[in-house]
């Protein structure tokens, strides 16, 4: 049975670290905005603590307390900037609504940006630390395997080369007294005995080997003896990342097709991260940013500012996508890319796409909900007919809303698809976007299509 456990005082760290964190972001705001880190006001130190409040309400309801051992780095990062998605959606609904004018929108700002920093810093010191001092040997977990096979083998071969996760196996359970050769422990009915003398933390069943009686006793025995059982099966086989299981009635169904933003939740956190972005483009950017280029694109050439065209969006349905106008108006727009020297393009309209400033007005489709601002680019219909009957599962960039950018431009496959390759490649690396989702991905591509932008490239034409 288990001992002495440290780890039930980890949410109780994990909460005090992330308030200090919190408000070490707020008096590093309040040195860069008033010159002093403590700064004496009672409306500063009311939003201290309705910042620390909100954060609290976040941290229980998004379970940051609950970090799994089998949680990679990335897995613990996005968690934590799931939650901070969330609480800026709540601060900056609250602050709409109650509209404190009084209240430095610089000062917020900086809270916000120390505070992910510092979050992030510590949470990442604490994952290598933690797997560090499992690999050490301490706050480990005992396990056994039930059912010897393939699986079984790889499960142990898993746990001896990522002592990190700090999982100690003990032994095999089977049937099979010749097949379970080297840590053997004995039959699956010496499970119990074994137990009862021995400090096992985890039961691992390895299907198909074992029969629905076997399991359920097994089932039955380990909760009542506080052990944690886990089922592993040959569905691990077919290499689908996303497997979830939905119930119909009482029958557990296992669905291959699942991705991460079929979740509710998940579809909520990158909606929210959606309206703060595109709200913060339009009311800061777009106020003078549309008047300028505007007025460059009238003065060269007759025509719209705007450019509108209908694309394929989320579920292949079609939606009305927005652009700074960059051609003359021709004929040709629904039915001809851009190309390198293309004439139709104007000297501003160069500018605009050399640059993506172009892409800009799709805010207006992120806000609308069409768009997403992370996502695979939508393309022109006609391309899509074009390309959809040649490529293999092209149409799953479409389970998912389009992007301003995504994966395939951050990764350089930007501009005129000339070739099969250039599509090829770049619904490769929408489909991998659209099955490994998460909230520091967008983070990564919104960086790297920064960092694409200001290199410039050669396919931006």
């Amino acid at each position: 049975m288990p001992g002495q456990r440290y780890s039930r005082f980890f949410p109780i760290l994990f909460l005090l670290a992330d308030l200090l964190c919190l408000n070490a972001g707020i008096f590093i705001a309040n040195y860069f905005r008033f010159g002093t880190v403590f700064y004496q006001n009672d409306s500063y130190t009311t939003l201290q603590l309705i910042l620390n409040g909100v954060w609290l309400v976040i941290f229980f309801s998004t379970k940051l307390h609950e970090i799994s051992r089998e949680y990679r780095l990335i897995d613990h990062i996005n968690k934590v900037l799931t939650g901070l998605v969330i609480n800026l959606s709540i601060v900056f609904a609250l602050w709409f609504v109650a509209k404190p004018f009084y209240y430095s929108r610089q000062h917020l700002f900086m809270t916000y940006l120390a505070f992910t920093v510092l979050l992030i810093l510590w949470r990442t010191c604490w994952h290598f630390f933690i797997r560090y001092y499992r690999r050490k040997g301490f706050n480990t977990r005992n396990v056994v395997i039930v059912g010897y096979g393939e699986l079984a083998i790889e499960l142990e071969t898993h746990f001896r080369v990522n002592k990190g996760l700090g999982y100690k196996f003990i032994g095999y359970f089977d049937d099979d007294t010749e097949k379970a050769r080297g840590r053997y422990l004995g039959t699956i009915d010496q499970i119990a005995s074994y137990i009862k003398g021995n400090a096992v933390d985890v039961i691992f069943c390895c299907l198909p080997r074992l029969y629905d009686e076997q399991i359920k006793g097994l089932i039955d025995f380990a909760e009542n003896n506080l052990i944690k059982i886990k089922i592993i099966s040959q569905f691990s086989r077919l290499g689908h990342k996303n497997l979830t299981i939905q119930k119909y009635g009482n029958i557990p169904i296992i669905n291959v097709s699942a991705i991460p933003l079929d979740n509710r939740l998940n579809q909520a956190i990158k909606r929210g991260f959606d309206l703060i972005f595109s709200s913060l483009v339009i009311l800061f950017i777009f106020s003078w940013l549309i008047p300028i280029i505007g007025l460059l694109i009238k003065l060269e050439s007759k025509g719209p500012i705007f450019f509108k065209q209908n694309r394929n969006g989320r579920d292949n349905q079609p939606f009305l996508c927005w652009k700074f106008r960059t051609m003359v108006v021709n004929q040709e727009a629904d039915s001809k890319q851009a190309t390198k020297n293309d004439p139709r393009i104007t000297k501003v309209g160069a500018i605009l796409r050399k640059t993506s400033i172009d892409e800009l007005p799709q805010f207006i489709n992120v806000f609308l909900g069409d768009m997403s601002v992370v996502g695979p680019r939508p393309h022109p219909i006609k391309l899509n007919e074009q390309f959809q009957p040649k490529i293999d599962r092209f149409i799953q960039r479409h389970a998912v809303k389009p992007g301003i950018t995504g994966l395939a431009q951050a990764k350089g496959f930007r501009g005129e698809t000339a070739q099969f390759s250039d599509m090829s490649g770049r619904v490769r690396l929408d489909r991998f976007y659209v099955k490994n989702w998460s909230l520091l991905l967008d983070f990564k591509i919104i960086v790297l299509t920064v960092i694409s932008i200001i290199r410039g490239s050669e396919n931006a034409y």
